[in-house]
C-alpha cells in the first residue's frame, strides 16, 4: 500500500507537465568565451581579451602584455571548429543556439564608420551552418564584449557617445541578418553593471569615485541604446523579437526577521529596477528615493524618456544557477565567485560552492511573469565541474544530469503555472572558458572540450554521458522527464 500510494503521489506531481510543441531546446554560449581568433579576421580586442583570471577579481590591464597568458585569446577555437560543434549540437537536436556577435569583429575600435566585413561574412557562415541543421540563432549583441577601445578612449557606458557607436554597430548587424536570426537580445546581464561594472558595462571606476551615480547614469545611457536596437529590429527584421537578459538567481532573506526580508527585497529591486525599465518603458517610483539618498543626478536628454517608453523589449531573457540568501547588513551580494551570501542549509552546492536550488527556478519564472506579463526565455542554465575522462574513454557526470532533470521538471511545473516560456538553452552545451574565473577546469558542457587551464590541450571533443540525456530529453519534448 506504501510503494502504492508513493506510485500514486509521483503520478500526480508529474500529473499534466509538459512543454510546448514549438519549445525551443538548446544551448548557449558567449563569443569571448568560446570562439578564440581574437585578432584574426580584423578583429580588435575587446574588453575580455585583456583581462587575466575572469571577469570577477581578475587581473585587467588595458595593455595587452606580449607573452602572457590570455584564456579568451584562443577560447576553444569555435572561430575555425564551430562546423564540428554545431554538429553535436544538430546530433543532440538542439531547436536553438544562443551566442553573441563579438562587436570588436564587426567594429575593431568600436567607433569606425565602416564595419568590417570579414567579421560580418563570419557570422553570415556561422548563421548558415545553424540554419543548415535546422537551428534557430539566438543573438545577444553585447556579451562583454565591448571593443577595448572604448574603455580606453570613452570611459565605456559612463560616456553618451557610446550610444550612437552601438547603434550604428545594431543597425549593421540587424540589417545583414534579419533574413537569418529572429530572435535578439540587446544586452547581456544587464543588471551586473552593479556587481561587475567594468565587464558589464566597461566602466572603471576610481578609488576616490562615488559608484553609485556613475553606475545609474551609465545604465540610462544603456537604456536609450536597448531602446535603439529594439526600434532597429522591428524595422529591420521582419518579425523579429529584441529581448532583455539578466541575471535573476533569486535572494531570499535568511530568516523572518522584518530587517532580512526588506532588505533583501530591496536589493531585488536593485535587479528588476533594469527590467522594470526595459520592459515596461519608463523609470519606476522607487529609484526616486535611491537617488536622492545618495545625491544621484541623471543627466537625460529631451527624448531619452518617450524613446525608452515606445520601444520596450519583447520578452526576458534570464539566466538562472542557484539562489542566495541575504542578511540584514551582509555586504551587498556579488555574482560568480564572489559573495552567495548566508549558507542556506537546506540546499546541496557544486563543487564551486553553488547551492543547486530547483524549486528557486519555478519560482523565479512566477515572479518574473507576475510582474511583466510578457514571455520569458531561460537562456542560461547550468551545472559547473571538474569532469574526468575514464580509462574507457568515457566521461560520467550524473551530477549534470540530476542538476538538468530537476531544473527542467521545475520549468515545467512553472509552465502549467501559467507561465509563457520561448525555450530554455543549457549554459555551455559544449565546454568554453568560464566567465568568472577565467578557468576551463570548471565545465559546463555536454561536450568535453582537452582543453585545461595552462592552455594546454589537443581540443579533441567527445561527448560526456549527459550528451545523450540531453538529446533523450529533447527528442521526446522533455516527456521522460515525467515517466
Amino acid at each position: 500500500m506504501q510503494a502504492n500510494a508513493a506510485n500514486s503521489g509521483s503520478q500526480r506531481r508529474t500529473e499534466g507537465l509538459r512543454f510546448p510543441e514549438n519549445f525551443l531546446w538548446g544551448g548557449a554560449v558567449a563569443a569571448n568565451q568560446a570562439e578564440g581568433g581574437w585578432k584574426e579576421g580584423g578583429k580588435g580586442p575587446s574588453i575580455v581579451d585583456a583581462m587575466q583570471g575572469g571577469i570577477v577579481g581578475g587581473n585587467f590591464r588595458p595593455e595587452i602584455e606580449p607573452g602572457e597568458y590570455y584564456a579568451s585569446h584562443d577560447a576553444i577555437d569555435f572561430y575555425h571548429r564551430y562546423k564540428e560543434d554545431i554538429a553535436y549540437f544538430a546530433e543532440m537536436g538542439m531547436k536553438c543556439f544562443r551566442t553573441s556577435i563579438a562587436w570588436s569583429r564587426i567594429f575593431p575600435s568600436g567607433d569606425e564608420e565602416e564595419p568590417n566585413e570579414e567579421g560580418l561574412r563570419f557570422y553570415d557562415e556561422l548563421f548558415d551552418e545553424l540554419l543548415k541543421h535546422g537551428i534557430e540563432p539566438v543573438i545577444t549583441l553585447s556579451h562583454f564584449e565591448i571593443p577595448l577601445n572604448l574603455i580606453v578612449k570613452y570611459e565605456g557606458w559612463k560616456n553618451r557617445k557610446l550610444i550612437a557607436f552601438f547603434e550604428r554597430y545594431a543597425k549593421t548587424v540587424l540589417s545583414r541578418y534579419g533574413g537569418k536570426v529572429k530572435y535578439w537580445m540587446h544586452f547581456n546581464e544587464i543588471n551586473h553593471f552593479h556587481t561587475i561594472p567594468l565587464a558589464a558595462g566597461g566602466i572603471v571606476v576610481g578609488e576616490d569615485e562615488h559608484k553609485l551615480p556613475t553606475i545609474y547614469q551609465a545604465s540610462h545611457h544603456v537604456f536609450v541604446a536597448a531602446a535603439l536596437a529594439v526600434k532597429w529590429c522591428h524595422e529591420l527584421v521582419p518579425g523579429g523579437m529584441m529581448g532583455a537578459m539578466l541575471s535573476l538567481s533569486p535572494i531570499y532573506p535568511h530568516t523572518c526577521h522584518p530587517d532580512d526580508v526588506f532588505e533583501s527585497y530591496e536589493l531585488r529591486r536593485r535587479s528588476l529596477f533594469y527590467s522594470d525599465v526595459m520592459l515596461r518603458g519608463s523609470y519606476p517610483a522607487y529609484a526616486r528615493r535611491i537617488w536622492d539618498e545618495h545625491g544621484i543626478t541623471v543627466e537625460m536628454q529631451p527624448g531619452d524618456l518617450e524613446l525608452i517608453a515606445a520601444h520596450t523589449s519583447d520578452y526576458l531573457g534570464f539566466s538562472y544557477y542557484r539562489s542566495s540568501t541575504h542578511r540584514a547588513g551582509m555586504k551587498i551580494l556579488g555574482n560568480t565567485g564572489g559573495i552567495l551570501g548566508a549558507d542556506n542549509p537546506y540546499l546541496e552546492k557544486t563543487p564551486w560552492g553553488w547551492p543547486i536550488d530547483p524549486k528557486g527556478f519555478r519560482y523565479v519564472c512566477n515572479e518574473l511573469s507576475d510582474r511583466y506579463q510578457k514571455p520569458l526565455f531561460v537562456v542560461e542554465n547550468g551545472y559547473g565541474a571538474a569532469d574526468e575522462i575514464r580509462e574507457d574513454g568515457t566521461i560520467a557526470d550524473p551530477e549534470r544530469v540530476d542538476y538538468l532533470n530537476k531544473h527542467l521538471i521545475q520549468l515545467a511545473e512553472a509552465i502549467k503555472d501559467g507561465c509563457e516560456v520561448l525555450g530554455y538553452t543549457w549554459w555551455g552545451p559544449i565546454d568554453i572558458v568560464s566567465a568568472g574565473t577565467g578557468e576551463m577546469k570548471k565545465r559546463y558542457g555536454f561536450v568535453y572540450v582537452d582543453k585545461h587551464n595552462d592552455g594546454s590541450g589537443t581540443l579533441e571533443r567527445r561527448r560526456k554521458n549527459s550528451f545523450y540525456a540531453y538529446q533523450e530529453i529533447i527528442g521526446t519534448n522533455g516527456q521522460v522527464l515525467f515517466e
